[in-house]
């Protein structure tokens, strides 16, 4: 596969308007007007460019926004939406009906996961949760499932920090006739899934990509034709159900999109120095960028180069109790916040077992081998990372005593 830059793609567009400002001018319209009447027409059918009929279908500030997205993922197009569980739901919803049949990775966001488990099964959608580490398992479970037609996974799982291996999973999808959907949301730049061999990408943009935790947000990136098929005015899953994104905020996350590739590089500099600091202390540490990783290899066969291994990373602290202690004590401290959610510029961390993957039934968190005192820790872009270290060694031992 070609050498990929998803910073240097970015930085090629041109996202100046007519009005030639940097930054593109913020649409707030939502409704649009035509010199001719027959170009509304043709604009219902999809048969124009450069026109637009409505927000909730496109608007000019959602545009420049998901041709950034597109280019940094590699796709020939994206559409957003307002939040990163919109566009999980609607990618999955828009590829099955009653009958079908999705096969998931059992490692998934909570939120993700209570969808596929508790939701689709109203509409005649059974969801089977297979350990996607084992590939095997992927193709038996294919196997007994000929309706299956969407293989959905992270591409680093939530909150194991696992990799997919993305091009034997879109093997065993195209195989059959499936389309596989990968959720990028811990990765962004570093992986780019859609140039090995996924159909669909999906972010949370709410994360990474925006940086600032300011607001909720979410991307599909896919093929013109499927994001085409996404919007058509009678059949298209976002263009009825509707959960468009604010163009105030499509602009607002356009422009720290164009540090994404600074901030990730840093996030991964930090969780980098964490893991080999909590190697040398013994802690019981995870984290795909030291060679221990089960999956530290494939990590390295599918990055793009320059960005490093990502933000996240986790101790065990052997029991929630533990980890609930720790984590009030790093507040105190002020390595950063108890809070769900990652991709802050301040340090995150949650047990994520009592929070973002409380929805996971606890005898299926045990059987994917997820701690109860599992901390998820979503580095932040400290200046002083060794400082960052020494208080949350002080908060461990402190919570010993």
């Amino acid at each position: 596969m070609q050498k990929f830059d998803p910073a240097t793609a970015i930085q090629r567009l041109d996202g100046r308007d007519a009005n030639r400002g940097v930054n593109p001018a913020i649409c707030d319209s939502a409704t649009f007007t035509f010199p001719e009447a027959h170009l509304m027409t043709e604009t219902f059918h999809g048969e124009t460019e450069g026109y637009f009929l409505y927000s909730r279908h496109w608007n000019p500030s959602n545009l420049a926004l998901c041709q950034a997205l597109a280019a940094m993922e590699g796709t020939e197009a994206a559409w957003v939406t307002g939040s990163g569980l919109a566009a999980i739901t609607c990618a999955l919803i828009h590829e099955v009906k009653s009958g079908d049949h999705i096969i998931a990775s059992m490692t998934t966001y909570g939120g993700t996961f209570a969808f596929m488990a508790n939701y689709m099964g109203k509409f005649g959608v059974e969801t089977t949760f297979v350990n996607f580490q084992d590939l095997d398992a992927v193709r038996k479970a294919v196997a007994e499932h000929p309706n299956t037609k969407v293989l959905y996974t992270e591409t680093m799982n939530n909150p194991l920090l696992r990799i997919a291996n993305i091009p034997e999973l879109s093997k065993i999808a195209h195989g059959i006739g499936a389309k596989l959907i990968v959720d990028n949301t811990f990765t962004p730049m570093i992986f780019s899934p859609y140039r090995m061999g996924a159909d669909v990408v999906v972010y949370s943009m709410t994360k990474f990509i925006n940086g600032k935790n300011d607001c909720v947000a979410g991307a599909i990136c896919g093929s013109g034709e499927y994001i085409n098929s996404l919007i058509d005015v009678n059949t298209g899953t976002c263009m009825l159900l509707g959960p468009v994104l604010d163009p105030m905020r499509s602009s607002s996350i356009l422009k720290n999109l164009h540090t994404l590739h600074i901030r990730m590089q840093k996030h991964s500099e930090n969780a980098m120095y964490l893991a080999k600091r909590f190697k040398e202390v013994g802690f019981k540490y995870n984290y795909p960028g030291l060679p221990e990783h089960p999956d530290h290899e494939l990590f390295n066969s599918m990055m793009n180069p320059g960005y490093g291994y990502g933000g996240m990373i986790s101790i065990d602290m052997e029991t929630a109790d533990a980890a609930s202690r720790i984590m009030e004590i790093m507040q105190k401290k002020g390595v950063g916040y108890l809070a769900v959610s990652l991709g802050y510029f301040k340090t995150l961390f949650s047990n994520s077992g009592k929070s973002t993957s409380s929805e996971v039934p606890e005898d299926l968190q045990r059987e994917m081998g997820m701690s109860e005192g599992l901390i998820r820790f979503s580095m932040g872009l400290d200046n002083d990372i060794e400082a960052t270290f020494q208080l949350i060694k002080e908060a461990v031992d402190e919570s010993r005593r």
